[in-house]
């Protein structure tokens, strides 16, 4: 499962700002995104991610994606870094 992969992450941006900048700067080597966060959010990050040819999955839940990130809040977005 990606939140495993979060976890298991070498290098991790975490936000929604933070995440499309990764991904604009063709940095980032996986994008999760969180089923229960705001389209307005996650949405244009998709795009982003298509545009630039990184690869996107989602994740049921904003809680478990913070968590697995190694913060105490949820977040709506995290792009595992390309090593």
């Amino acid at each position: 499962m990606s939140y495993e992969k979060v976890k298991q992450a070498k290098q991790l941006v975490i936000g929604t700002k933070q995440t499309r900048k990764a991904v604009d700067r063709q940095l980032a080597h996986l994008v999760i995104l969180a089923k229960d966060a705001d389209l307005l959010l996650t949405y244009p990050i998709q795009i982003a991610c298509e545009d630039n040819h990184v690869s996107y999955t989602y994740v049921p839940s904003m809680k478990e994606l913070g968590k697995a990130s190694g913060i105490q809040v949820g977040t709506a977005a995290v792009a595992i870094l390309k090593d």
